[in-house]
């Protein structure tokens, strides 16, 4: 078991002396402390990015694109301007693979539970739209709005590998739904993508320039919807070399 805490012996409370001489009780550092972390475990932060935090974020690594120094100035500054100064506007982290955006996502979460007593929820787009489709099977007991319900009431909404899935219509109509009802909420949003924040290239590609063209978010959730997330959130460039291939390849060291 953990130690009680040595101020106010787990009572949540502490005395303090006030300048007219009375004394009286305030919340304990303790409470806080517990508090903020149950609102952590809440926002289902997956174990792979519990410890992601503003503070452990690199820069600083040999081949280091300043790209990525930037976007952690622009992250801290987000969350000292919050709520008031950010207006419900969230950010868009765009980036190849490996560069970060994941670790800078949660840990400005993070930042604004711990820091600004917001609410959050982080969401892997992949796995949210499987959610979605899940609950269409007759033998699951939720329903489509019960599970996208959290995702529309988050007052800070991490959705993470934007356009990670095949686009179809029925995927957009979601993603549509999704951003439309927050921009229309001013709720917060966050999101990670690891394509380009370009429209569709004009007119079909086929054969072999279909083959060599990069896609763009306009060409994985459709070319409206990344129109709105101009207007509702702030675009964050992040370039550089894949850091867990450079940096932190897996060892049992």
């Amino acid at each position: 078991m953990p130690e009680p805490c040595p101020i106010c012996d787990d009572s949540g409370l502490r005395l303090i002396d006030r300048p007219d001489g009375n004394r009286v009780a305030v919340e304990c550092v303790c409470r806080a402390a517990r508090r903020t972390q149950r609102t952590i475990d809440q926002a289902r932060i997956p174990q792979r990015y519990a410890h992601c935090s503003l503070d452990e974020y690199v820069t600083n690594f040999a081949g280091a694109n300043r790209s990525l120094g930037s976007a952690h100035m622009m992250a801290k500054k987000f969350v000292q301007s919050y709520p008031f100064e950010t207006n419900g506007n969230g950010l868009l982290l765009t980036g190849s693979i490996g560069v970060g955006k994941t670790h800078l996502a949660v840990g400005i979460l993070q930042a604004l539970i711990a820091d600004r007593g917001a609410k959050g929820l982080f969401f892997d787009y992949r796995d949210l739209l499987k959610q979605v489709q899940n609950s269409y099977n007759r033998s699951v007991n939720a329903t489509e709005l019960e599970v996208l319900k959290p995702v529309f009431d988050a007052e800070v909404l991490v959705l993470d590998e934007l356009g990670a899935s095949k686009p179809t219509d029925w995927v957009w109509d979601t993603v549509a739904h999704i951003l439309n009802t927050r921009y229309n909420d001013r709720r917060t949003t966050i999101i990670t993508t690891n394509y380009p924040n370009l429209a569709p290239a004009a007119g079909e590609l086929s054969g072999p320039r279909a083959a060599v063209r990069e896609e763009t978010l306009g060409d994985r959730i459709g070319e409206r919807m990344r129109s709105r997330l101009q207007e509702m959130c702030v675009v964050v460039e992040m370039n550089g070399q894949d850091f867990r291939q450079h940096v932190k390849r897996a060892s049992f060291a």
